[in-house]
């Protein structure tokens, strides 16, 4: 059996994210050709929203798209302590 190629993975949680120390977000547009990103807190969320539930909302700076791949930023770990 063949899954769809509309289908999207479900990341994980902002609660399972916050548990590994994880509170900064890393942003990429989703048009891989224009390559902005940038990173922002991931506060402003509820525990139980997933970093996929919130991808279609951004918009990208640089080019317009709508969407982004929104990955934790293992980085922050010591940014926001």
């Amino acid at each position: 059996m063949r899954m769809s190629a509309t289908l999207t993975r479900q990341k994980i949680t902002f609660a399972e994210m916050r548990a590994a120390g994880v509170r900064g977000l890393l942003i990429y547009c989703a048009d891989y050709h224009c390559s902005h990103w940038t990173s922002i807190s991931g506060d402003r969320w509820g525990d139980d929203v997933r970093l996929s539930d919130i991808e279609p909302r951004f918009t990208c700076q640089g080019c317009g798209r709508r969407g982004a791949d929104v990955r934790p930023d293992w980085h922050s770990v010591d940014a926001y302590a």
